[in-house]
């Protein structure tokens, strides 16, 4: 286990906008945050059964967090809960490409963009972009699901951080009960599935693990090392 989280059974009623959508609760219908800037369209369906967490303050009563799946384990949209797996995944040592490694700074300025991580690995430093793969093909976790501006700017940072001679790498969470392998959504952005090409040629190193929500309110890591086609 990874995290605890006390979610709260709801079911989606539509996405009001890139950040809000509205679920029902116990009956009621609130509002929700949506953290997760993606399109989700494969998620956001009315009457699709999910998983929300409350939420103090603010015009939403509740964060949605993830959506229900075949097999009885959710998925997890929220990319802040994907990060705070991710981190104790670390801090257990439960990654194995990544034994040694600890975060030393967090939303760390690189020219014009801040990527997620900068990590201290047995003695060397390595700059890490995080990413969210929640699109489903089969076995497979996808990104991104949309065009992503700020995704090719990352890419293109870690780029020029190999090329400087640092060690890059970026990581994608792939949020999908049953994942076994990530691979980049062409259609979605096929610029960005270029971009991970040259990154792999240049010596970027990419990199993927799945997580999902138990219906106790447990994120478990389900694979720590997906394999990767680019």
């Amino acid at each position: 286990m990874l995290l605890k989280l006390p979610i709260i059974k709801c079911t989606f009623i539509k996405r009001l906008n890139r950040f809000v959508g509205l679920v029902e609760v116990n009956g009621e219908i609130k509002k929700a945050l949506i953290t997760n800037t993606g399109r989700l369209e494969e998620f956001m369906i009315k009457g699709r059964k999910a998983f929300c967490i409350p939420k103090q303050g603010g015009k939403t009563d509740f964060i949605l967090i993830g959506f229900l799946e075949k097999n009885g384990r959710g998925a997890v949209i929220d990319t802040r809960i994907q990060a705070k797996a991710f981190e104790k995944a670390v801090e257990l040592g439960l990654i194995p490409w990544l034994r040694g490694c600890r975060i030393k700074q967090k939303e760390v300025k690189i020219g014009s963009s801040r990527l997620d991580y900068l990590l201290e690995c047995n003695g060397e430093e390595v700059w890490v972009e995080m990413k969210s793969a929640v699109l489903r093909d089969g076995e497979y976790a996808m990104y991104p699901d949309c065009p992503s501006i700020r995704g090719q700017k990352h890419i293109k940072e870690l780029i020029n951080l190999k090329d400087s001679g640092k060690r890059a790498m970026i990581i994608f969470i792939g949020a999908l009960p049953g994942a076994k392998k990530f691979k980049p959504y062409e259609k979605g952005d096929p610029k960005i599935a270029e971009l991970l090409k040259e990154a792999k040629e240049k010596g970027v190193e990419i990199r993927g693990i799945s997580i999902s929500l138990l219906l106790n309110g447990e994120i478990i890591l389900e694979n720590n090392n997906l394999e990767i086609e680019v």
